[in-house]
């Protein structure tokens, strides 16, 4: 057996005999880590309970590397078993192993094998045992333990166990301790137990912010500070990834703090305000470490500079205006910096203190800084130029204000437009200040404007993209950028921008057929992924043109429904841009309206294979979504196809394969395709109905997150389904047909309204719903209904609260006149 190797002494083949018992154990996935564990519990106890003891035995061993990997199957087996309530004396027995020893690979092991047992089981199965696997640990995590690899392995099993030893964190004593042996290991003469016990410290602040105020004050700001200042890098991003924690700690309790003022409540858990109170010792240094890039540090890579700019983002989110002298001066002392490092540190400091402080007090320094921003454009080095590019984009999107059309934007555009052909480093920022300034710059009338600042510059900027987008490799992602800023450019282009778009779409479309005239010529997986992105881009391309020029697009409607269904002809089942193509097609339904029409029965075959997909519930999901553009668009012209879209339809809401989140969108595409029938929709009204009901049957336990966001999005799409519905039959005098179901209909809005974790997308729409079924009857046919006290709740809620929105408060004050005019 593999275990037998695995714990013979002599064997060479040990190691290898290890990794293959723990890979027969688990896997990542888990439909195979299910199998194996099928087959593991499928073996007879006798030989199970052989393999675990030899495992144990083997924790002992030498070999340090073989008692890794033994411990990596204890927990593997562990995983297993433990959920099943079998081998319960596994961590009985380990923690007698760290005891009744002096061997230290055993206590090594062991503390090893406990941390990835603590690591892959769920708490409630380990909370029981909390206090004995703490006390272990503890014990082998402290100073006086002589062998630092004992003591790195306890502090990693400290690390796992964090989530399940929430009492023992309660308890003051307990805490005392646990919080005084993570804080000596960070003065550890072994860096691993250093950085080990700097990332405690990290989750520690994660799970128990709230018992942090004393220890902050004795030790964790100096001891933070101190590490920041480390000179292994390893260790100091540990301490920087400390006060990053602090940071999103502290500004999600603002935001839970604001909720809670909103509502009229008082905020469950107080803001200390670490990050405040620490600004003066942690920010020079988090400036100094900005500055400590290297010319050959790869972007992608995580490192020292890195870590410090987003822990200065964070701290600015964080504290507001307090920063934002302190760093101007280092901006200011540094930004003609003979050193580059100095330069883009300062550069970087400007644009990461964009998002906090309040626009008012950055209003002055932007604007000084916005001219020297656009020349360090042409700085000789490219990380300089990419973070000034990256600066202009934040500028361009948080501080639009301060950008004067007639001062800096030709300029500002310019410097853009030739950092397009610079380095494939600096393209992306360059595509994403673009980006902002195409939002933030529309016209006046949105959509209708017949101009924007951005028109004179269009055709320009466009030009320069599509060279970007010529070309054949897609290196730093600059082609994908290129791409998005393209359709960004087009989304919110004025009107006069429209001669430009108009040939931008014959050369996307030439593109596209390119690509698709290549198709058979791809080899290699990477090949084919990387031609997939191409076609995927291109095709996002074209759907945002469709969606911009609207009916003007029908000139080209033949030439662009012809390319997408050779397109979808020539893609796999498996192949993503199978959604890409189907959103283009939903756009140009919209765009044509009825005139879709005649494209139908050529698209019908993929739009069904789509919605048979079961699989690839995205593309389903997307197919679904376009039978309700369909129908929106033809109306009563779609009856024909209503039979297979509904048996479809159903079909797939009993399919246990379908992903559960397809089943929302299907349910309100019912009310898409009553809207569009009206009373052809007679034929189905009653399965229907049937189905909605089953539907609203759904709950979600009260600590069940997910599934309470589920429920919401199944009610959301359930109450679209009967607005659509009555809607329908009202449009043809039908609506004596909701009679028998009209007693479920609103005990559901009631249930729905009594649901404290109801949304307010969903209270919009159900008082929209009350006002449709009043419309619908008004002369006083369901007065009993609408009578009842919880509606006049409903309405009050929606027209009164301060948490709902504009919308939501104009709906119900036309429910209201609805009800009130059904109800006289």
């Amino acid at each position: 057996m593999l275990c037998q190797e695995l714990n013979n002494e002599q064997s060479l083949a040990r190691l290898p005999a290890g990794l293959a018992l723990k890979n027969a154990l688990t896997a990542r996935e888990a439909p195979r880590r299910g199998e194996l564990s099928t087959r593991w519990m499928n073996i007879d106890e006798p030989t199970r309970n052989q393999v675990k003891a030899l495992v144990l035995t083997t924790l002992g061993t030498p070999d340090i590397r073989a008692g890794v990997v033994t411990a990596q199957v204890v927990a593997a087996i562990a995983a297993i078993e433990l959920p099943l309530g079998q081998w319960e004396d596994v961590i009985r027995i380990m923690l007698q192993n760290l005891q009744t020893t002096e061997n230290t690979n055993l206590k090594q092991c062991t503390l090893q094998a406990i941390g990835f047992v603590c690591e892959t089981i769920h708490r409630d199965i380990l909370t029981a045992q909390a206090n004995n696997i703490l006390t272990a640990v503890v014990q082998g995590a402290r100073k006086e333990e002589p062998s630092e690899a004992v003591r790195l392995a306890a502090i990693s099993a400290l690390y796992n166990s964090l989530e399940f030893v929430e009492e023992n964190f309660k308890r003051e004593g307990e805490r005392n301790y646990i919080m005084q042996v993570v804080c000596e290991a960070t003065q550890s003469s072994d860096v691993q137990v250093q950085i080990a016990s700097f990332e405690c410290l990290v989750r520690i602040m994660q799970l128990y912010y709230e018992f942090m105020p004393f220890y902050m004050q004795k030790a964790l700001f100096g001891l933070t500070v101190q590490g920041m200042k480390h000179e292994n890098e390893r260790v100091a991003l540990q301490a920087v990834e400390f006060w990053s924690t602090v940071c999103e700690e502290e500004i999600d309790l603002e935001g839970l703090r604001e909720d809670a003022l909103q509502t009229g409540h008082d905020p469950e858990h107080r803001n200390y305000c670490f990050a405040k109170a620490a600004l003066p010792e942690t920010l020079p240094v988090l400036l100094q470490l900005m500055a400590k890039q290297e010319e050959e540090d790869d972007e992608d890579d995580w490192n020292l500079s890195m870590a410090a700019g987003t822990c200065l983002s964070l701290t600015a989110q964080c504290v507001g205006d307090d920063i934002v002298g302190p760093v101007i001066q280092f901006v200011e002392a540094n930004i003609r910096h003979n050193e580059w490092q100095y330069r883009e540190a300062s550069v970087m400091a400007f644009g990461s203190i964009l998002e906090g402080p309040s626009p008012e007090l950055l209003m002055a320094p932007v604007s000084q800084a916005l001219t020297y921003l656009i020349g360090m454009m042409n700085d000789p080095v490219i990380k300089v130029k990419d973070t000034a590019a990256w600066t202009l984009g934040r500028v361009s999107q948080s501080m639009i204000g301060c950008i004067k059309p007639e001062i800096h934007l030709p300029p500002l555009i310019e410097a853009l437009v030739r950092g397009l052909d610079d380095s494939n480093r600096i393209v992306s920022n360059c595509c994403l200040s673009l980006m902002n300034l195409a939002e933030q710059l529309e016209g006046d009338q949105g959509p209708d404007s017949p101009t924007s600042m951005m028109s004179p510059y269009f055709d320009g900027i466009i030009t320069a993209l599509m060279r970007i987008t010529d070309r054949n490799t897609n290196e730093a992602f600059a082609r994908t950028s290129a791409y998005e800023a393209i359709s960004i450019m087009v989304t919110h282009s004025a009107k006069d921008s429209f001669p430009t778009i108009s040939a931008l779409s014959t050369t996307i479309l030439d593109r596209l057929e390119q690509t698709i005239a290549v198709q058979n010529q791809i080899v290699g997986i990477d090949e084919r992924n990387t031609h997939s992105e191409l076609q995927s881009n291109i095709c996002s391309v074209l759907t945002n043109i469709i969606r911009r020029v609207g009916k003007e697009i029908a000139v080209m409607a033949d030439r662009i429904m012809t390319v997408l269904l050779q397109l979808l002809t020539s893609a796999s089942k498996q192949s993503t841009i199978m959604e890409d193509a189907f959103l283009a097609i939903g756009a140009l339904t919209t765009a044509l309206d009825s005139d879709f029409g005649r494209y139908l029965e050529s698209f019908a075959p993929f739009l069904f294979s789509a919605l048979s997909n079961h699989e690839e519930y995205q593309l389903c999901s997307i197919a679904v979504g376009l039978i309700g553009d369909i129908c929106r668009s033809l109306g009563s012209q779609s009856a024909s196809y209503c039979n297979n879209f509904m048996t479809t339809l159903l079909q797939n809401l009993q399919s246990p394969v379908l992903h559960r989140n397809v089943k929302p969108a299907i349910l309100s595409c019912f009310g898409d395709i009553a809207l569009a029938i009206e009373g052809q929709f007679a034929n189905y009204l009653d399965v229907a109905m049937s189905v909605l009901a089953q539907a609203c049957n759904i709950r979600a336990a009260p600590t069940d997150y997910d599934m309470i966001d589920y429920v919401n999005q199944l009610r959301e799409g359930i109450v679209d389904a009967y607005v659509g519905i009555v809607q329908g039959l009202k449009a043809a005098e039908s609506s004596q047909l909701l009679g028998p179901h009209l007693l479920h209909m609103f005990e559901f809005l009631a249930n729905v309204f009594s649901d404290p974790e109801r949304s307010d997308n969903l209270l919009r729409s159900m008082i929209g719903l009350i006002g449709d079924l009043a419309d619908s009857f008004p002369g006083g046919e369901i007065k009993q209904f609408l009578i009842q006290e919880w509606i006049a709740q409903c309405l009050k809620e929606g027209r009164s609260s301060r948490q709902q929105s504009v919308t939501t408060k104009e709906v119900a004050r036309w429910a209201k006149e609805m009800v009130k005019r059904a109800t006289m």
